[in-house]
């Protein structure tokens, strides 16, 4: 293998040679079982003798850090000496501004649940896999390797996604005006780097999406929450100096209602007014299950003051990290260098695959089964919950997305910890939304699998009757 040994510092060339190596074997960078290059070549490639390194490899052997095999070579061993660790990293004065340290820390990814109904995860086994190999290897096999990409995206994909969104959503659109992310989480970020300065103001939803409101904050904006109620935010409650609004009016997140016809229009009007940004973000309105969903903010806005956010993540898989943005045209050069400063553009051929995909109608034939299987499972959770949880949770209507919330009158906290530790993967609204949000839950269904949702309601039911 190719490895880097410095010899700078104390010591004669055999001890820094020896030391190098051992710390590589301790903190990792040599792992168990590596074949290490013979002496002869690391002594050419240090330009020192070949004795020397000789004295550093037979130092590790003999401290058990190295093992010989006759014929073979010399290789790291498969333990390491008792009592030996690895090192931990050194301490730094270097600190991140104050806003990072008082963030809450990443949760780890732990394993699937039996029973997973957790929010956000769509249905693995639903998407056309073989289809869509069928489409990347075409495109792996075309050009475009030499190059940097455009930052506003794939031109191919900014054609299918206005055209997709023009008809599915009445979005008023060309392919000039959107702008391909990976995912709405960048489109978001963007949008702050071009319009936010620290300590301006950002109006939430509230209960609302959590990694929108740890991202406004990173940014240094004072976030204020705004109450929803079952037409959707209350416009009247909308502050003074707000410089952004970050709303979800087609399948309010978390709690599922839609915003009404009457406060979109009061919204766009307070918007202008305002001088205010209103982020849509259209997560999930493709899984619709009755009733025509209402005209986006953007398809009604006439002022320039709407930033439409859309994302495959979960109508495909969320591993794709394909989204895209659509904002005011007077954003569009300021949202174009930001994508560039930031990692100047996407994967070309996984944009290029999805602009097929939806070209050939597969992505509208992908929906329409979809939505009838989470139809499906939308409908068996809801009449469980009805039938078996009558006294504990009161599930709010909904029609459309990946999940439905059900409230609660007693603190489901403990109750969501024993049903994770039970195999039953749920949320709270307070872990989706963090503090103040209602009691209740939110239970997902595009992962669980429908055999599979009798069976984890029933284990979810156990856990509430056990207090």
């Amino acid at each position: 293998m190719d490895f880097h040994v410095t010899l700078a510092g104390r010591g004669d060339l055999g001890t820094r040679i020896y030391r190098e190596l051992r710390d590589a074997i301790l903190d990792g960078r040599l792992r168990s079982g590596e074949r290490l290059p013979p002496t002869r070549e690391l002594a050419k490639r240090l330009s020192v003798s070949r004795n020397t390194v000789a004295v550093a490899y037979d130092r590790l052997t003999a401290d058990g850090f190295l093992s010989g095999r006759v014929g073979s070579g010399t290789y790291v061993s498969a333990e390491l000496p008792a009592g030996r660790t690895r090192h931990a990293p050194a301490g730094s004065a270097l600190r991140p501004r104050e806003v990072w340290r008082t963030l809450p820390p990443l949760e780890p990814a732990g394993a699937d649940p039996e029973y997973d109904f957790r929010v956000g995860i769509p249905d693995a086994r639903l998407f056309p896999i073989q289809t869509w190999r069928r489409l990347l290897s075409a495109e792996l096999r075309g050009t475009g390797f030499a190059q940097y990409g455009d930052p506003a995206g794939h031109a191919g994909l900014r054609a299918a996604i206005a055209r997709h969104v023009g008809v599915s959503r009445s979005v008023r659109a060309d392919a000039d005006d959107v702008l391909v992310t990976q995912g709405a989480q960048q489109a978001l970020d963007l949008l702050c780097r071009v319009l936010l300065e620290p300590g301006d103001r950002v109006a939430m939803e509230e209960p609302g999406y959590r990694m929108a409101r740890l991202l406004f904050r990173s940014h240094g904006a004072e976030i204020v929450g705004i109450p929803v109620d079952s037409e959707g935010l209350r416009v009247s409650a909308l502050p003074a100096r707000t410089r952004l609004v970050y709303v979800t009016p087609s399948h309010q997140f978390p709690l599922g209602t839609p915003m009404s016809l009457a406060r979109r229009t009061a919204l766009l009007g307070w918007a202008e007014r305002a001088g205010a940004l209103v982020i849509e973000d259209d997560y999930d309105s493709e899984f619709r299950f009755s009733d025509r969903p209402l005209e986006p903010l953007q398809s009604l806005d006439r002022a320039g003051c709407v930033a439409y956010v859309g994302s495959f993540s979960k109508t495909l898989l969320p591993v794709l990290r394909l989204g895209f943005l659509i904002a005011p045209r007077s954003l569009r050069g300021a949202l174009l260098h930001a994508r560039q400063l930031a990692d100047w553009h996407g994967d070309h051929h996984a944009q290029a695959a999805l602009a097929r995909f939806l070209d050939e109608g597969l992505f509208a034939r992908h929906i329409r089964k979809a939505t009838r299987e989470y139809a499906a499972r939308h409908e068996h959770i809801t009449t469980l919950l009805h039938e078996e949880f009558a006294e504990l949770l009161t599930p709010v209507p909904s029609a459309a997305g990946l999940h439905l919330c059900a409230l609660s009158e007693v603190d489901v906290e403990p109750v969501a910890a024993r049903a994770n530790r039970g195999g039953v993967g749920v949320q709270t609204l307070a872990g989706l939304c963090g503090e103040p949000a209602p009691s209740g839950l939110a239970l997902g269904y595009g992962a669980v699998a429908p055999e599979k949702i009798a069976a984890g309601l029933a284990v979810l039911k156990r856990v509430f009757d056990e207090g």
